[in-house]
């Protein structure tokens, strides 16, 4: 499927460009099937040569491409139809742009600058995009996946170099676009007036005929009333045509966003960016067709043999509870249950242990809590700075900066999850989880990434560190191996440590006792203050999201339906359990019949127990 240049055409069928301000509502897709000179293709024209030859006909010699393609066009709103019934038939159809040939859309003057220089697998990625048609010089739409840290940007600004034609980049939020409009300056030769960034508080367009917007996916697919200077930039965005979309972290935008873009902005050919091609809600195959297919997925183990990204160890802690502590656990409900499980008070002196030991060997340390009870917690009694949705933005920044420049007092900060989306987190060697969302594998690579990118140290052997604290026979158990399944998919072992003792040094017990919650009488102050706050101190943070923050708000859409499908299951494990109530064996009730009888009767109304009893 080759796409070319389409539009509104003229009165002998040439393509014409759209006027400034009015949308090409016309635009679909242009479908060519080429037959490719292949072997097969290659026998069956010899044949049939020879046998026109025998008959004495003279055989005929096809050179011109046209003579062997067929090309129609499919209505816009049609084209996801079409690719998803070919995608079902096992026929996908190969999108292509035909850039080279492309004489209607203004070029790009865009140049990877002299400085940069990309990795092999960067490039090998970026031949599986340029490598369709016959001549080679086609650009194909699909997805390509690179761990955090690999240089997916660098992948898609080459690919914008490459097209040169009109780019549209959509992040999820606007910090996204600000580190994208950034890494444009710095890798290649384009200038301030080509890139265009249109988010809440900056919308600007490029100077001349062709250029770069980089905006968010929630600014181009809003449907309410917008500002008159909002609005002319949709009208400008929508009314040009794009020769190149990328559409960065793809696996976190819902489908009926992609929808509501690929049916409203014209694009030629559709680059989707991702370290993680997870998704929770099993929607990721929708990607198909309504990008492509993945063009090309690295192999993260063997990018960290080489060096591109960091080598982890990552490790798997069993915390047991102790006694008092289980027993509140087993009789609480869920909101208390999961609150008991991240304040667990060995896992509080694990936690303790690793920082205060991995400090002293150089690592920069990241500590996530989704739970801000535990996040405040941990933070004042270890005396450790930390970051919520509730800290300020001054705040955040200064925190940031003084762990990005390595100040003494700030070589662990701790995090709430503000810290999967929505911040720009410097280098980190080591990373401890004390609380997760669930089961969300997704999560469980994104924090991966944070400490990918540590590259810096050197030293034979050196590995940043990945630990995951678990309390022992609690549900953290089943949720955590769910969550470290895509890892062990990528290649990485986790270690898991049953007996957490093993961890401290053969001292006679010195480093326990120097722990916090060592002690019996803390431990059951722990659990005092652990009763004194209600079941919502158990839920995880409730993070604002902004209006531009697409992914902010797809986990906090996903987190909501996880928990409205636990308190579904909860509520009709407890209906079950009523009803063993009644029955002989199984509790108080007066057995099966009994109960069932009784229920009727509550559900019964009034008025018709009034007319039985007459």
């Amino acid at each position: 499927m080759t796409q070319q240049p389409a539009g509104a055409r003229d009165a002998n069928g040439n393509l014409k460009k759209p006027s400034d301000g009015e949308p090409d509502a016309e635009f679909g897709a242009v479908i060519t099937l080429d037959r490719e000179d292949d072997d097969e293709d290659a026998d069956a024209n010899m044949a049939a040569a020879a046998a026109g030859a025998g008959a004495g006909a003279s055989s005929q010699v096809i050179e011109d491409e046209s003579d062997f393609t067929q090309s129609f066009e499919i209505d816009a709103l049609m084209v996801e139809e079409v690719k998803k019934k070919c995608v079902e038939l096992d026929y996908p159809l190969m999108e292509e742009y035909d850039f080279r040939q492309d004489d209607v859309n203004a070029n790009l003057e865009i140049d990877l600058s002299p400085k940069t220089t990309i990795r092999d697998y960067q490039e090998k990625s970026l031949s599986k995009m340029f490598g369709g048609g016959s001549s080679g010089g086609r650009a194909r739409s699909g997805i390509i996946v690179l761990p955090t840290g690999a240089g997916k940007t660098l992948v898609g600004i080459t690919a914008a170099c490459t097209v040169k034609k009109s780019t549209i980049v959509l992040c999820t939020n606007a910090l996204s676009v600000e580190q994208w409009a950034n890494e444009f300056r710095k890798w290649s030769t384009l200038q301030d007036h080509q890139i265009a960034k249109f988010t809440a508080d900056s919308k600007q367009r490029f100077a001349g005929n062709a250029g770069v917007v980089i905006s968010t996916y929630t600014m181009i697919t809003h449907s309410g009333k917008r500002a008159f200077d909002t609005q002319k930039m949709i009208e400008f965005v929508n009314s040009h045509e794009w020769g190149l979309m990328i559409l960065d972290e793809v696996h976190v935008v819902p489908a009926n966003v992609f929808r509501k873009v690929l049916t409203t902005v014209a694009s030629h050919t559709k680059l989707g960016l991702t370290a993680t091609l997870v998704r929770e809600d099993d929607k990721i195959e929708d990607l198909n067709f309504l990008i492509g297919p993945k063009l090309y997925e690295a192999n993260w183990m063997d990018l960290a043999t080489r060096g591109h990204i960091a080598k982890v160890e990552a490790t798997e802690i069993w915390c047991p509870m102790p006694g008092d502590f289980y027993k509140e656990y087993l009789a609480s409900r869920s909101g208390k249950k999961r609150l008991l499980c991240v304040m667990n008070p060995t896992k509080f002196m694990v936690a303790e242990y690793l920082i205060k030991s991995r400090e002293e060997a150089g690592d920069k340390i990241i500590v996530f809590s989704d739970n801000v009870f535990a996040l405040e917690y941990y933070a004042k009694r270890l005396g450790r700075p930390y970051i919520y949705g509730g800290t300020s933005h001054e705040e955040r920044s200064r925190i940031l900066n003084f762990f990005r420049h390595g100040h003494p007092r700030f070589k662990t900060i701790l995090l709430s999850k503000v810290g999967d989306t929505s911040l720009d987190l410097p280098e980190a060697t080591c990373l401890i989880q004390i609380s997760s969302q669930f089961g969300s594998r997704r999560q469980e690579a994104q924090r991966m990434g944070r400490i990918l990118r540590a590259k810096r140290r050197n030293e034979e052997g050196f590995k940043s560190r990945f630990y995951t604290l678990v309390s022992k026979d609690t549900d953290e158990v089943l949720f955590s191996a769910r969550r470290r399944a895509f890892l062990v998919d990528q290649g990485y072992e986790f270690r898991i440590v049953s007996n957490h003792e093993t961890l401290f040094p053969q001292d006679g017990g010195a480093t326990l006792r120097s722990l916090n919650f060592y002690s019996a009488d803390d431990q059951a102050r722990l659990l005092k203050d652990i009763r004194a706050v209600n079941d919502d101190a158990g839920m995880d943070e409730e993070v604002a999201v902004a209006d531009d923050d697409l992914a902010g708000a797809w986990m906090k859409q996903n987190m909501q339906q996880n928990q409205l499908r636990r308190t579904k299951k909860l509520q009709a494990a407890r209906r079950a359990a009523a009803a063993l109530n009644g029955q002989p064996g199984f509790g108080r009730g007066a057995g099966a019949a009994g109960g069932v009888a009784a229920a009727k009767e509550k559900k019964t109304h009034s008025l018709f127990k009034a007319w039985k009893k007459k």
